[in-house]
Parts: C-alpha cells; sequence; structure tokens
C-alpha cells in the first residue's frame, strides 16, 4: 500500500494519540467503542493500521484506528442511507459500500468521506444490496432479496465506472433462492480473483461463484454448518464465516479449487453481541456488534453502544 497524506484534520488528531506498548511492543485493544446510537453492519480495513464502519440507521461512515482506539465520524448520517457491508480499494484510496434497501452502493472517499459516486444496482426497496467485494478488476455487491449480484468494472488504477458499465449478474447453477429469505449476504473473492465466494444465510449455504456469468457450485463442507452465516473473510484458503446470532466465527480450510472445505476451529469472544462482519488486519480478525437481539427494528436510542471486538487468530 503506498502512503497518503490524510488531510482530515480528525484524522490528524486520531494519529496523535499514543498506543499502549508491552514489553517494546503495540497492544492492540481487544474493544474498541463505536459511536453511541450508530448501528453497525460493516467493517473494512483501510491502509495502515485504519479501519472502516457505518451506521444501519443513517449511514454515517466512520473511520477508525486499531492501534488506539480512537473512531472519527467522516461522513454524516442521512435519511436516504445505510450502510452494509464494506470494501477498501487501496489503488484509489475509495470505500466502497452496500446500500441495503435503497438498492444503491455508495463510494467515499477514504481519507475525507466525501461523496464519489452513487450507483443505483436495482429499484428502491425491490433488492437489499448487503456486501461487497472489490478485485484488480471489479466490485462485486450482493442482493439478498434477488438471484442475482452487481458488477462495477474498474479501471488499471482502480478508476471507477459510469453509470452505464454496471452490469447485473444473475446466480445460476446450485445457487438456492429463497423468496422471503435473506439470501446472498456475505461475499469474498480469491486472491486472483477468479473465484467469489458467497454465503446464502437463509439457505445457510457456501458457494464459489464465476465472476463473469454467476454460475455457482456449492462448497461441500463435510456436513459442518454455516447457520446464520453473514460476513465473510478470506485468507489464502483459509475462510472465516461469521454466525451472528451464534456468536461465532466458524473457520473452514478449503481445497485448492474452493469447492470443498474442513471446519478447522470456532472462535467467539465474550465481547461478542450479534457480530455481523469482519475485517482482518495482521493475526486478528475485527468484528462488529450490531446487537439485533437487542436493538427494535425502529433503530437504537443515542445512548445504545456498540463496538468493534478484536479475536485473535492463532
Amino acid at each position: 500500500m503506498s502512503t497518503r497524506i490524510w488531510i482530515s484534520i480528525a484524522v490528524l488528531v486520531l494519529l496523535s494519540v499514543p498506543m499502549a506498548v508491552a514489553g517494546g511492543r503495540a497492544v492492540y485493544p481487544e474493544v474498541i467503542p463505536l459511536h453511541n446510537g450508530f448501528q453497525p453492519e460493516g467493517i473494512t480495513t483501510g491502509n495502515g493500521h485504519t479501519f472502516y464502519t457505518g451506521s444501519l440507521n443513517g449511514g454515517a461512515i466512520f473511520m477508525g484506528d486499531y492501534r488506539t482506539g480512537e473512531v472519527v465520524q467522516i461522513a454524516p448520517p442521512r435519511p436516504d442511507r445505510t450502510a452494509l457491508g464494506k470494501d477498501f480499494d487501496p489503488r484509489s484510496n475509495l470505500l466502497f459500500v452496500a446500500g441495503g434497501a435503497f438498492g444503491a452502493g455508495y463510494i467515499y472517499d477514504g481519507s475525507t468521506g466525501a461523496d464519489v459516486a452513487t450507483y443505483q444496482l436495482t429499484a428502491p426497496f425491490s433488492g437489499f444490496i448487503n456486501d461487497v467485494i472489490v478485485t484488480r478488476e471489479a466490485a462485486y455487491f450482493t442482493d439478498s432479496f434477488q438471484p442475482q449480484m452487481y458488477k462495477l468494472p474498474l479501471g488499471a488504477g482502480g478508476e471507477i465506472p459510469d453509470n452505464s458499465q454496471v452490469e447485473t449478474i444473475p446466480l445460476g447453477g446450485d445457487f438456492v433462492f429463497l423468496p422471503g429469505n435473506f439470501n446472498a449476504n456475505g461475499i469474498e473473492a480469491s486472491a486472483n480473483g477468479k473465484w467469489l465466494i458467497i454465503i446464502n444465510t437463509g439457505a445457510a449455504t457456501l458457494y464459489r461463484v464465476h465472476p463473469d456469468t454467476g454460475m455457482a457450485t456449492q462448497i461441500n463442507l463435510g456436513g459442518a454448518g454455516v447457520a446464520n452465516g453473514d460476513g465473510l473473510v478470506l485468507r489464502g484458503s483459509t475462510l472465516f464465516v461469521v454466525q451472528n446470532v451464534l456468536n461465532q466465527i466458524s473457520v473452514f480450510e478449503l481445497n485448492d479449487n474452493l469447492t470443498a472445505g474442513n471446519l478447522i476451529n470456532t472462535l467467539t469472544s465474550p465481547h461478542f453481541r450479534i457480530p455481523t462482519t469482519a475485517a482482518l488486519f495482521g493475526d486478528a480478525l475485527y468484528v462488529v456488534n450490531a446487537r439485533f437481539n437487542e436493538i427494535p427494528p425502529t433503530g437504537p436510542t443515542p445512548d445504545d453502544e456498540f463496538e468493534a471486538v478484536r479475536v485473535s487468530i492463532h
């Protein structure tokens, strides 16, 4: 990743906070408090030790520091937005955000939080744009309410496309669509971008998906379950599946062609309160707690507390 000049005054303040050290080595906080009243769903790692999250209620965007635990708001809430899954492209310093029931994908400047682009991927309230992954060639968004995904082709330096270039790709092959359920949810990509991995929450199944055709092959997990699967993280051939209401992360070792896997570990934390998505940083995963069992559909109160939780993967 290239070194970038951060022009936000808030970020300069954030970086000035000293980190804790023990035995000459950085100690990263296990729990990072997020802003009260803003219910998180997505999280992604940015440049250096930066992370981004955002709110289901109003779509405010926040930038945090894994080292210090400091979090600042870089984009305000709006009545016509929500923020679910996220991914960051270090080539362009752009943050990609799934827009839920509004049917949109949003792009923000990763330093300032300024609006860069909005893509109306499907009609508002006809689908549910749940998550996004960025590869060298494209950004892919999942739709939980329609059997399709959306592709934003990207230029060599991560240049974003015109709206006319956005593609809708039907999900076929083994993909099972269950009307009235949350279907395609978390999404990941192999390191070379040859394959996508998508979890179907309602069907409790994982799929290897061709990024151009949408043809899906169910991944054989040897009988292991992925019930309540939400966010995904792929590190080499190791896949981490966040299982929200189960308050755990299942860890699978996949074969070379991503068609089968074995459950090798289950991670949890006493600090989990319905984690939804995860981001990888160093030897740890960071998950955000959405507290779906405690927050009513009308949304949180200004005093409701939320956090990101660090879980070691070694």
